[in-house]
């Protein structure tokens, strides 16, 4: 556990603490083993550990993965939300077009930095609910994917 070197009364002495149970300390003074009882039981500080909480995104965009639906279900029906307030630099589709995933869909630029917003699901844009140069909010629908 801990080395110690001591010099008393002129003598050197190397000091080894090989295990502490309860208090018992297990220690060994120049190659000899010795148990030493303590008057006091040593308890070892516990570093705090910092537990946060999950923040879940506000967007759909969560793991970009194809899910399985029944055969009836639509495919890929969907929003495409904003991450961030800013504003509509570019828009990428069309309402008709085919989309797949990870295609970029929106340029949005957000504190000073253009952020590419993709799509996360497969479909055809059923509607584009924004123009280019409209400032959004946090989680407003962006496109409606069918």
């Amino acid at each position: 556990m801990k080395s110690f070197k001591f010099t008393i009364q002129g003598n050197k002495y190397d000091v080894n603490v090989l295990n502490i149970e309860d208090e018992i300390a297990e220690i060994e003074v120049n190659g000899t083993v010795y148990k030493v009882e303590l008057e006091k039981k040593i308890t070892t500080t516990k570093t705090p550990k910092l537990v946060r909480s999950y923040a879940v995104p506000s967007t759909e965009t969560a793991p970009s993965q194809l899910k399985t639906s029944a055969p009836s279900a639509p495919k890929g029906a969907g929003f495409i939300k904003s991450p961030l307030p800013g504003v509509i630099l570019d828009i990428y589709v069309k309402e008709g077009d085919k989309v797949t995933i990870g295609q970029k869909l929106i340029t949005l630029e957000a504190m000073k930095m253009e952020n590419n917003i993709n799509a996360d699901k497969e479909g055809i844009v059923k509607s584009i609910k924004v123009s280019k140069g409209d400032s959004v909010l946090e989680g407003d629908t962006l496109i409606e994917i069918g």
